[in-house]
């Protein structure tokens, strides 16, 4: 597995100075590791990874949990040198995954219990048993929590878990590997491999990786999901997304723009289920834009070390620059600018807090995937216009929908095409409920139950009757 990189470098998107630099890992060491996962997930004489009880891996993720506790002002503020976001945005993500293996181990057991499936038999059931290794590879937006996500559940279940992380968070990837074996998990657990995206194919074709899990763009998705199909390897893809927040005209004007502006300038605007296409009924359009217009302009730009700012930089300086390539197309289309729109005069990799009206479903902003933050406003004439424009979308990540009428909200959520839908809140992930998407946003959940069983083997186990 030959790379022609020798090195990924840390650049702080604040100051845009390199942090850190590190060696890819040898192919001596690419081997090591998998040859440890494959070990572990194996198991030989019972005494393998996939062997332990539902019990003994619960403690060593309570364990996880404590030490992210513990030591989150360092975790964090890797996090925010690495890909800057706020300290404060920082932290809650580190407690998230701290949640996310509690809850892991709270629930294992009763997730992973056999499940008795009466038949023809005397007795029959499904036992819940891990596939062996899984390939993690994930993005720089939530550099703890993409990788808990699959982590927590996938380890939990059984299964053993490498680490391709985004080139750009190579600490925070280091960080996750250090972790996990202070917190006592046997080595091939979970490992981190310092690698460029080039070597992805050739790990999914080793034969010692038994799965996939990506999260990213609808383009790398497309290249794992060929990859892991000609392997016949199971992926799980959370993909690109580009969600709709509408604003029907009893909607709680107030509390939409709070939410819709938190939900689409978060992190800078980089998730992938942040709130992206503005969807609101013309009758209210101009009082909720209005409001919408002002709550972008009360973020604070600054310092992500500082805890007086509300929006940091982009992860990038090519971020920056393909945000603006996209804004001033939509602007050439009829978009109009409301707010927003410039790079501040300052070093770093910011743009402002930017608001587009007058779109339809063709404008740039409001058609492709927008990764930074730019929010982009249509106006419909009725509710059954604000579905069919929600549902005009390549993507269907997740949606929400306001409406002081919550049977309305209802009856909308459930004609909108996306993983989920959240009637008068912001759409996040959360352990205790599946995240996944539909259309080109890709296939597989994860979280919840549902996530830990798509690195399972459904094993059908039947025992004869005895007449």
């Amino acid at each position: 597995m030959a790379t022609q990189v020798a090195q990924l470098r840390s650049i702080n998107p604040y100051t845009e100075e390199e942090i850190e630099s590190f060696d890819v890992s040898t192919e001596r060491e690419i081997d090591a590791a998998l040859n440890a996962a494959h070990a572990a997930s194996q198991g030989h004489d019972a005494h393998g990874w996939r062997d332990t009880t539902p019990a003994q891996r619960a403690t060593l993720l309570r364990r996880v949990a404590g030490l992210l506790r513990d030591d989150t002002a360092r975790h964090a503020l890797s996090i925010t040198r690495e890909m800057g976001k706020p300290l404060a945005e920082s932290r809650a993500e580190v407690e998230k995954c701290a949640v996310a293996c509690d809850y892991v181990a709270d629930n294992l057991a009763m997730f992973l219990a056999d499940e008795p499936a009466p038949s023809d038999s005397a007795s029959s059931f499904i036992a819940f048993e891990p596939l062996g290794t899984v390939l993690a590879c994930m993005p720089w937006n939530f550099p703890y929590w993409q990788v808990f996500r699959c982590a927590a559940f996938g380890i939990g279940a059984g299964n053993c878990v490498v680490l391709k992380h985004a080139n750009n968070v190579t600490r925070c990837a280091l960080n996750l590997a250090e972790l996990f074996a202070a917190a006592g998990f046997p080595p091939g657990v979970f490992a981190t491999l310092v690698l460029p995206v080039e070597t992805v194919a050739d790990l999914i074709a080793d034969p010692r990786i038994a799965a996939v899990s990506l999260t990213g763009s609808t383009a790398a998705g497309r290249s794992v999901g060929r990859h892991a199909g000609e392997h016949l390897k199971k992926c799980v893809l959370e993909l690109g997304g580009s969600d709709a927040f509408v604003v029907l005209d009893d909607a709680d004007l107030d509390e939409a723009a709070k939410v819709g502006a938190r939900s689409r300038f978060q992190n800078a605007g980089q998730s992938c289920i942040a709130a992206k296409r503005f969807i609101v009924m013309e009758s209210v359009a101009g009082d909720f834009v209005e409001r919408f217009v002002a709550e972008a302009e009360r973020m604070v730009l600054g310092d992500p070390c500082d805890d007086r700012t509300t929006m940091g930089p982009l992860a990038r300086r090519d971020l920056v620059q393909s945000l603006e390539r996209q804004l001033n197309e939509s602007v050439r289309q009829g978009a109009r600018l409301r707010t927003g729109g410039t790079r501040p005069d300052r070093g770093g990799c910011f743009f402002t807090p930017t608001v587009i009206d007058r779109c339809d479903a063709e404008t740039s902003a409001f058609h492709h995937e927008t990764f930074g933050p730019l929010a982009a406003v249509a106006t419909v004439a009725s509710e059954a216009d604000a579905l069919q424009l929600a549902n005009h979308s390549m993507f269907g990540l997740g949606g929400n929908v306001w409406t002081r009428d919550l049977d309305r909200g209802l009856h909308f959520a459930r004609r909108l095409e996306s993983g989920g839908v959240f009637i008068n809140g912001m759409t996040h992930s959360d352990p205790r409920i599946p995240f996944g998407g539909v259309k080109e946003s890709g296939y597989g959940r994860e979280l919840h139950r549902s996530g830990m069983l798509e690195f399972v083997n459904l094993k059908t186990i039947w025992l004869p009757r005895h007449d």
